[in-house]
């Protein structure tokens, strides 16, 4: 399949800037993954699409204030460093803005005497940082450290929670599983009281989920690696579901690739540790049933995912709807449940 398969046109004003409010008055695009077939309703309609028994499955990464604003020693240069993934005793592979200067050896100090040194480069334009300081590192970020929006989000957002799931626990992902900003706590209660259950896992979101596909054959895309968890209560409660013939809903894309990781055999493995798994059209999903998501970016390993469900013709015929219906689209935008 060529990359140019997945593109659709899309006018920039339904890029949504900011979330909706309250957070499940987002609307919400109803798929039937086998005929194609949608419905137009709201996210707190949600609730009328689970049913007792069936399985959610949310991914409780919390964003950390990953991008940080510094300057090269000792020219006074500015740099925005993005954090991405930790490699061990205060070392991270980040991304580097402006990059082309960032050789290794390079020094960049922040505000709160936080300094680090540029180690290597990755296979995939990032960087390996040895970071200095005293005190708690998580603390220095904290005060620091900017919450990382995406870059077609030209706002910030005054409330930093706007970006975090109201279930958000595990620190560790440099961008928000976003399917899950939809929820509240009392859409959630209403959900419970239905009988539907809920299960945690973790997948930190790093650069895998969000860096382009630049290979005009899609197949000769490399993912990168991002870790992830699952609890021995949460693996036996999936297992007992697909058992027993339940629905297994995973809410957004992290929790898909999380469960489709650790499940290649049909059982889900609880356990620890990376994943670069790529979903495109012809994969064989072995645990997930639904899926909650939101709207993807043209040509992205998130619209191709979701193609995977259904096919890539039914779920851009649905996107073309989406547009037409003026739906908001991205991080902040509407959602959709392929069911």
């Amino acid at each position: 399949m060529k990359l140019t398969d997945f593109y659709y046109d899309l006018p920039k004003e339904l890029i949504a800037q900011h979330p909706a409010e309250p957070r499940d008055h987002a609307r919400l695009m109803v798929y039937d993954r086998e005929t194609g077939a949608v419905e137009h309703k709201y996210f707190y309609d949600l609730l009328e699409e689970v049913h007792a028994g069936d399985v959610l499955v949310f991914n409780d990464s919390k964003v950390i204030p990953a991008r940080l604003h510094g300057k090269r020693v000792p020219t006074g240069g500015k740099v925005e460093v993005l954090l991405l993934t930790p490699v061990g005793e205060d070392k991270w592979e980040v991304l580097v803005k402006p990059g082309k200067k960032a050789l290794p050896g390079t020094m960049i100090e922040f505000p709160a005497g936080l300094t680090c040194e540029v180690l290597d480069r990755t296979d995939f334009g990032g960087r390996v940082v040895q970071f200095h300081y005293e005190g708690v590192f998580d603390d220095i970020i904290d005060s620091i450290g900017e919450m990382p929006l995406p870059p077609y989000i030209h706002e910030k957002t005054e409330n930093p929670d706007d970006y975090q799931t109201v279930y958000a626990r595990e620190r560790g992902s440099a961008a928000a599983p976003t399917a899950g900003l939809h929820f509240t706590d009392e859409l959630l209660d209403k959900i419970r009281a239905k009988g539907v259950e809920e299960v945690f896992v973790t997948l930190h979101v790093g650069l895998g989920t969000f860096r382009p596909v630049e290979e005009e054959n899609i197949e000769d895309h490399a993912m990168h690696s991002e870790f992830y968890s699952i609890t021995e209560e949460a693996a036996h409660t999936i297992n007992t579901a697909k058992a027993e013939g339940r629905r297994i809903i995973a809410v957004g894309t992290t929790s898909i690739r999380t469960l489709e990781s650790a499940g290649t055999s049909g059982i889900l493995k609880a356990g620890s540790g990376w994943t670069n798994i790529f979903i495109y059209p012809g994969f064989p999903f072995r645990i997930v049933d639904a899926l909650v998501t939101n709207f993807h970016l043209p040509e992205s390993t998130l619209l191709m995912l979701i193609s995977a469900m259904s096919t890539r013709e039914k779920i851009l015929h649905a996107y073309d709807i989406a547009v037409q219906e003026k739906y908001r689209f991205f991080s902040f935008g509407d959602a959709m449940f392929i069911r």
